[in-house]
């Protein structure tokens, strides 16, 4: 295909006010993605869109296996709670409340 640009599991994003550490979730526009690298705010930064990543998550919540994953951009951690949030993905492991991280399968989509 002569107009292929390229797989999309990682792609090139500026980053957010503030920069972004490496491992950090990133949102841009509906783009979710985790940096693969350190950025300066509005530098080039790669995420990847796919993938299963432990993440900083909303400590006062239980999770069960398959329950989807909202990321909460104020407090830049991961979350069951919709209202307000983006889809990212799904829980792939139980993680219980209180607990500082869970793992979750980023969708790989725009939300």
């Amino acid at each position: 295909m002569r107009n292929f640009i390229q797989r999309g599991d990682v792609v090139t994003v500026p980053a957010p006010t503030g920069g972004i550490l490496s491992g950090a979730g990133v949102l841009v526009g509906s783009l979710f993605g985790i940096a693969c690298t350190t950025a300066d705010e509005g530098a080039d930064v790669e995420i990847d869109t796919t993938g299963v990543y432990e993440l900083a998550k909303t400590s006062a919540q239980a999770w069960a296996v398959g329950a989807k994953v909202y990321f909460d951009a104020t407090n830049k951690v991961a979350t069951t709670t919709a209202s307000g949030n983006s889809l990212i993905g799904v829980a792939m492991a139980a993680a219980a409340n209180p607990s500082a991280t869970g793992r979750v399968r980023l969708n790989g989509v725009s939300v």
